[in-house]
């Protein structure tokens, strides 16, 4: 039968834990205090009232008149026993301190040891040093605090490789608009290149993916900080879509590719701030422009149900291994770096995408049946209101 365990595995599972193994531990103490303590008084005693046992008898068999003798006799016997006891109890008391004092110091250093561990290497975690890494060996719950730790630490290190990749492709974007835009106004300087109409538009569009990369990652930067903000207010959906897709459409015809909008009947009504789901939109639809080939199709399909709506953004394209698809919304994540950087991508549209659609309330994901199959992007937002008045296409 699933799950089920006999009353030994369970109470073996059970004594592993932390807080039964600090119960038995002083359970422990206790005991071999207590233990010492009786076997010393029990030695003690027994030797001391043994001593003076004989010396009674000895008294009451050397006297001629036993009734004189009887009073002092038990006199010097209850204060020999009084003695006895006191010593014993003193010295056992003594012995069962020293022997739980040297328990309770195993075990603390057992527990603290693995704390000690933990602390050192999170401070260097702290410290910038992500290959650190703990080894604790035990089955109890400072084992899965190890483990954690130990995940955090690969985050991290993954997280800090991400960044300097980033930083790395960001300087390679800056540098080759700038070198555009330097090279052509030392021509214009020198008169070696004539000042028509095209060249200053070659220099706006470099100028402009500059300003483009430079927003994106100030737009991270609020998102990861948590001041990302959204002015929410009924807007239809149609219309956001309609914008963007006239935005696109050159592009997808320069780059042979066929995009199409599939819109319910009715205009959808939703709680947004129609900037920030553009840029969404926005974003998606870079993403599927960059890795879709040339003659492929691109669909935006909205879907309504009783309290969001659906919006999916499905290309032909490369698709994604199903292996990378829980990570592509990371920061500095990118699938393949190489064509990344060749079509200069930075990696970060879709952590920003995720950001403003988690601000509206809504979800986001994405789904590929791998390399090839192409991708589809999933995204809600909350419903308004479903209109009854015609769309306006």
């Amino acid at each position: 039968m699933l799950n089920d365990e006999c009353p030994m595995t369970l109470g073996m599972n059970r004594l592993r834990q932390l807080r039964w193994k600090l119960f038995l531990s002083h359970m422990l103490i206790v005991v071999i205090g207590v233990v010492v303590l009786l076997a010393t008084a029990f030695f003690i005693a027994g030797a001391q009232l043994g001593e003076t046992a004989l010396s009674v008898s000895a008294v009451f068999g050397a006297s001629a008149s036993p009734p004189t003798a009887i009073v002092p006799a038990s006199v010097s016997l209850q204060e020999r026993f009084q003695d006895v006891v006191e010593s014993s109890l003193l010295i056992a008391g003594f012995a069962a301190l020293a022997a739980a004092t040297v328990v309770s110091l195993y075990v603390a250093r057992r527990i603290v040891e693995p704390l000690q561990e933990l602390s050192l290497v999170s401070r260097r975690l702290a410290q910038g040093y992500y290959r650190e890494r703990t080894a604790i060996q035990s089955d109890d719950e400072m084992a899965d605090l190890s483990s954690s730790i130990n995940q955090l630490a690969d985050a991290l290190e993954q997280t800090e490789q991400r960044r300097l990749t980033l930083l790395a492709d960001v300087a390679h974007e800056l540098r080759t608009p700038l070198t555009t835009i330097e090279g052509y106004m030392e021509g214009l300087i020198d008169n070696v290149i004539e000042p028509e109409p095209e060249t200053f538009a070659l220099i706006q569009h470099e100028a402009t993916r500059l300003k483009w990369l430079i927003q994106e990652l100030a737009l991270l930067s609020r998102a990861e900080a948590g001041q990302l903000r959204v002015d929410t207010k009924p807007v239809e959906l149609q219309q956001i879509l309609l914008n963007v897709v006239a935005q696109f459409r050159p592009q997808f015809f320069a780059q042979e590719l066929h995009l199409s909008l599939e819109l319910p009947e009715m205009p959808v009504i939703v709680r947004a701030d129609a900037d920030r789901i553009e840029q969404v939109l926005i974003n998606l639809l870079a993403n599927a422009l960059q890795y879709t080939p040339p003659r492929g199709v691109v669909t935006i399909r909205v879907t309504p149900s009783e309290y969001f709506v659906e919006i999916a953004v499905r290309d032909s394209g490369i698709g994604i291994p199903p292996a990378h698809l829980p990570h592509i919304f990371e920061r500095f994540y990118r699938v393949d770096k190489s064509r990344t950087r060749k079509s200069g991508g930075t990696g970060i549209g879709l952590t920003i995408a995720r950001h403003l659609v988690y601000a509206h309330g809504g979800e986001i994901w994405a789904e590929s049946e791998g390399i090839g199959r192409g991708t589809t992007f999933y995204f809600t937002l909350p419903l308004e209101e479903i209109s009854e008045r015609a769309p306006v296409l």
